[in-house]
């Protein structure tokens, strides 16, 4: 299963950005992307996807220290790791790829 979110791309403001390279990323900063957080299931068949519920808990046996894969738009960009900010779910950047 993945978990799909938007994300907003860095804006003129940022500090981070030289001119040359705001020149350069100019006419795609507006397009938007995709972001999605891969949970591998190697044991989920079809079956359990016909019968998903709400509130159904899936388990996985992925290693809460492991980290996840992180695409955009389908292309591996990072691994990261989930973490609870308030009553939100969010991931921490742990390595670019």
């Amino acid at each position: 299963m993945a978990q799909a979110a938007t994300q907003t791309a860095p804006v003129a403001s940022d500090p981070n950005l030289r001119p040359d390279d705001l020149a350069r990323w100019k006419d795609v900063m507006g397009l938007p992307c995709t972001i999605s957080v891969e949970i591998p299931l190697s044991a989920f068949k079809v079956r359990d996807l016909l019968t998903l519920e709400r509130e159904l808990v899936i388990g996985s046996a992925w290693p809460t220290t492991s980290n996840l894969p992180v695409r955009v738009n389908g292309e591996a960009v990072a691994w990261c790791e989930f973490e609870v900010i308030g009553s939100r779910l969010a991931i921490r950047l742990t390595e670019l790829v």
